[in-house]
């Protein structure tokens, strides 16, 4: 590798990639619409192409017979707030759900409600159900079963000593493109499952992202996508989205964020102030404390075997010499095969409230 990554940036090329190859498989499997690159033919009123998160944080817990409101909010672990908002995308904006209140009620957000998907809806979810497995058995013939093996031990071994419970995928960013800190209650048991490769690569992921965000004001996505690629001679606006590997959106985002909280000067560039170099340089010197702080908890033997396993995966970064390139190649009917490839992964994925795609897309 031509660079030492944090390795919160290891893991989260990792996810992306699994993230990545899951959508494309859902995308072809899975009658759907999109905005801009066209519907699946004959398939106009199917709902519109989400990414893997909203099937793990929401779909996976809607049964055909439907559920209520309320029991989905604690099977979610959502307050009651979001769910309506996730709901009503989910409903009303994309098609999967339709949501039924009782007969005679006025409330707005009736518990009792009954969520049910529809005919598109659930047509997704049994596309949706079996395709963790099917990437994961993917990888391990790609990468070799003792490699994914060893890497699913030591992320086990991470994730499973955690002071708070950590959720099976990662939260869609909040406001500043933070990481939302799940709650310390334990999940119910019904709604555990054995931990699949993606869900320990969220978690490893997101326990990392929260531990950053307790000690710096700006968060892990932007600090870690954006901030970094800032350089003395400033980086053009245009390119940040090719050189981060993420949206045009999630950049637009990020800049916003720095430049009201007085991070980034006034410029056509990326420039930073003062105060924008001090928070690059606390990403560096957070990142590598708390690899060191694991290295203690955790053990440094499964630390640094899960370092050197994730760069195995990684390569030397490149889309041309990364393994984890080898399974980003999409269907032709795919609507990433309509846009540039992509010249690298995410240093933390982007996940946003446009549809749940790790580069914010």
């Amino acid at each position: 590798m031509s660079e030492i990554l944090p390795l919160s940036a290891l893991l989260s090329h990792a996810q992306v990639a699994f993230t990545i190859e899951f959508d494309n498989e859902f995308e072809h499997r899975a009658p759907h619409r999109t905005t801009n690159h066209g519907s699946t033919a004959g398939s106009h009123h199917a709902p519109w192409l989400v990414s893997m998160v909203l099937w793990s944080k929401f779909l996976r817990f809607v049964p055909e017979q439907g559920i209520s409101v309320q029991e989905l909010q604690r099977l979610t672990q959502t307050d009651a707030k979001t769910l309506h908002t996730w709901l009503t995308r989910l409903s009303a904006w994309w098609g999967y759900l339709v949501v039924e209140s009782p007969p005679g009620s006025r409330l707005k957000q009736d518990p009792a409600a009954v969520v049910r998907p529809t005919p598109g809806g659930q047509k997704a979810i049994e596309v949706w159900r079996p395709l963790t497995g099917i990437i994961e058995k993917r990888w391990q013939k790609r990468f070799g079963k003792s490699e994914i093996d060893l890497l699913r031990n030591c992320l086990g071994t991470i994730t499973s000593q955690a002071e708070i419970e950590l959720p099976d995928c990662l939260p869609i960013l909040t406001y500043g493109l933070l990481s939302t800190a799940p709650g310390h209650e334990r999940r119910s048991p019904e709604v555990a499952e054995a931990a699949s490769l993606a869900a320990l690569l969220a978690k490893a992921l997101l326990l990392f992202a929260i531990e950053f965000e307790r000690d710096s004001a700006v968060s892990l996505a932007i600090s870690a996508n954006i901030l970094r690629l800032a350089n003395d001679e400033g980086v053009s606006l245009r390119d940040l989205p090719r050189r981060a590997a993420v949206s045009k959106e999630a950049v637009a985002m990020s800049l916003s964020f720095l430049k009201s909280h007085g991070y980034t000067a006034p410029s056509k560039l990326l420039v930073l102030t003062q105060k924008g170099r001090l928070a690059r340089e606390q990403y560096r010197q957070l990142a590598g404390a708390i690899e060191e702080s694991w290295e203690k908890r955790f053990g440094k033997d499964t630390v640094r075997t899960l370092r050197e396993s994730l760069e195995r995966l990684a390569g030397d970064l490149s889309a041309q010499g990364s393994p984890l390139f080898r399974g980003l190649d999409t269907y032709p009917e795919g609507w990433r095969s309509s846009v540039p490839k992509p010249e690298g992964l995410p240093h933390y994925p982007m996940i946003l409230h446009r549809g749940g795609f790790p580069d914010g897309s």
